[in-house]
């Protein structure tokens, strides 16, 4: 596949590290200076602006698969896409940074259905899908991450083992999980492996769960009873990301506070938020962590827009008594130190794009539907041929580990057992090894 990306940035970056080794990619970008960064990578760099067409014919964009506008202008990568548009019919996925330019597009969209809008299949407003992140995460009692599959009758969730876990020092054929649910992988000191019924959950293991909503939900009321609910909520940091996550906490029945240092965001954070409690002062003041009773949060989320306040407001909250802790990070290199030092769970909007653009737009031609623990494992999409043998689970040899970890068949979801019939046409979701999903995939073609 054949990916032109416009702007060199750390997206950019992110995306071009994700894709060269499997695709063919071009960086277009003005500043030879930034350009510089991709020397290392196996890339074409062409240095100018996307937004002229000559230049994108000069990139053969004719036989491009995906345009991506990710440079820091807006309104530069809304036109260059729709230059790309103009002379061939690649895919393009357009980056907006600013709140009123996403709302414009979708004004013009959605109300005055503007052709020229329509034509740009993909607009990514980063933000939006750190929010939907940290959302999904809050409202899962306990959980590090989460994933909808089959139009929400399957998910997959993460979960760290800490002291109080009852999986502790248990092995995976002990601890009597619901029939619904399956343990598809376990990360160890950064390590994920696919585990059997004889591995052993150890403390600050992260277990990864897959299964029916409601048989992970009786697992985990099971796990975590009253104590894992959430209640109450201390957002830190009232830019976009905080203020459209308190909106998004407000349809719900907890109880939200957010910090913000700057008096007139406050003022318009108060007129805007009609259930959440807007505080004016500092999230790395410990006597305003004190005096709020941070220590009876359930979940503090901190997303300002620099890292090190980011980091100390968590230290401060998780030495508090908070019981989870999420913070916002610029980088994804520095997710894994913010977690090594005490963070419950660090997310960079970042990742969270390239994530998405590699799961729904890039990989869903390789039946890729959902990326894990950074990249170290994923779940894939393998759809039966009508010739395939139908044979027990347990009787399917695979040239690599995995997990079989939902069957869909019809408008039937199955969390298969070992001596669930595998049969013709069925589709299954597959959890396994990056590195492995080749191997895989030709087993089971």
């Amino acid at each position: 596949m054949k990916i032109i990306i416009y702007g060199a940035n750390e997206i950019a970056s992110c995306l071009a590290v994700e894709f060269f080794e499997d695709h063919d990619v071009i960086i277009i970008d003005s500043n030879k200076k930034e350009l510089e960064i991709f020397e290392r990578l196996d890339v074409g760099v062409i240095q100018a602006d996307a937004f002229d067409i000559k230049i994108l014919k000069d990139a053969d964009i004719s036989d491009a698969d995906v345009f991506v506008a990710c440079s820091n202008n807006d309104e530069a990568n809304i036109i260059a896409c729709l230059m790309a548009k103009e002379i061939t019919n690649t895919q393009t996925i357009c980056f907006v940074q600013k709140q009123e330019t996403m709302d414009s597009l979708n004004t013009l969209k959605d109300t005055y259905k503007a052709s020229w809008v329509q034509a740009i299949e993909n607009v990514i407003w980063p933000q939006k899908f750190l929010v939907q992140e940290i959302f999904r995460i809050i409202t899962i009692p306990r959980a590090v991450d989460v994933e909808n599959f089959a139009h929400g009758r399957a998910k997959l969730l993460e979960y760290r083992i800490d002291e109080e876990s009852e999986l502790l020092n248990k092995q995976v054929k002990d601890c009597n999980f619901n029939p619904e649910v399956l343990v598809a992988g376990i990360v160890r000191d950064d390590e994920l492996f696919i585990p059997t019924g004889n591995s052993e959950f150890l403390l600050n293991d992260k277990a990864i769960l897959i299964g029916t909503p409601v048989g992970l939900d009786i697992m985990a009321s099971s796990l975590y009873d009253k104590k894992g609910k959430v209640k109450k909520v201390t957002i830190i940091g009232g830019g976009l990301v905080g203020y459209e996550l308190a909106k998004n906490l407000e349809q719900t029945s907890m109880k939200v506070k957010l910090i913000e240092n700057n008096y007139e965001r406050c003022e318009m954070l108060s007129q805007n938020l009609k259930k959440t409690l807007v505080l004016n002062g500092s999230g790395t003041s410990l006597e305003l962590l004190q005096e709020e009773d941070t220590s009876r949060s359930d979940v503090v989320v901190a997303v300002t827009n620099n890292d090190e306040k980011n980091l100390l407001c968590s230290l401060l909250s998780k030495q508090l008594g908070a019981t989870k802790v999420l913070t916002r990070v610029s980088q994804n290199t520095t997710a894994n130190l913010f977690e090594k030092v005490g963070v419950d769970v660090a997310l960079s909007q970042t990742e969270a794009c390239v994530n998405e653009i590699k799961n729904r737009i890039i990989d869903s031609r390789s039946g890729v539907i959902a990326t894990v623990e950074r990249g170290k494992g994923e779940v894939i999409r393998i759809e039966l041929n009508k010739k395939f043998e139908a044979k027990k689970l347990m009787e399917i040899k695979t040239p690599a580990p995995c997990v079989i970890a939902i069957i869909q068949r019809g408008s039937k979801v199955i969390i298969p057992k070992g001596q669930t019939m595998i049969k013709p046409l069925d589709k299954l979701l597959v959890f396994t090894k990056a590195d492995d999903i080749f191997k895989i995939r030709e087993c089971f073609n």
